[in-house]
């Protein structure tokens, strides 16, 4: 059965993609949740349509975070933790303080779920944590942690 997906699915296609699915998925998930319509003859412009409008908005959505990268990637923010000793903190910190520090030092509200650390920040010192702004924009921030 061949459906036109007016909504993303995970791991299926995105909006404005036909694509081919088993007779059974199509007609008791797709159609009845409104992720899909039949692909009939007159579809095709209209999937066109979708990946036009898909492709300009994703087009400003990578211009605005190519832009907040570069604001970011020249960037460090200063997060301040309470030290037990030769540099070692209680714990750790975390990506919600460094989400709250970039917003109160550079004006940026950023997602939470956007920031990744490679391994939790246990020392004092410099370090480094990624930003993923959109699929194909990454970008390195720099955190300098302190003694507080």
């Amino acid at each position: 059965m061949k459906v036109l997906l007016r909504s993303d699915v995970a791991g299926l296609g995105q909006k404005g993609d036909i694509v081919e699915v088993a007779d059974g998925y199509g007609r008791n998930y797709l159609l009845p949740k409104g992720f899909a319509v039949l692909a009939s003859g007159g579809v095709a412009a209209q999937a066109e349509s979708m990946r036009r409008s898909r492709e300009q908005r994703d087009a400003v959505d990578r211009a605005a975070a190519e832009e907040l990268a570069a604001r970011l990637g020249v960037a460090s923010v200063a997060v301040s933790a309470r030290v037990k000793g030769e540099g070692e903190l209680f714990g750790s910190v975390s990506v919600t303080e460094i989400v709250d520090a970039v917003s109160a030092q550079l004006g940026v509200d950023l997602d939470r779920h956007l920031v990744h650390l490679d391994e939790p920040i246990r020392t004092v010192g410099s370090h480094q944590a990624s930003v993923r702004l959109h699929p194909q924009v990454e970008v390195r921030l720099g955190v300098e942690v302190s003694a507080a």
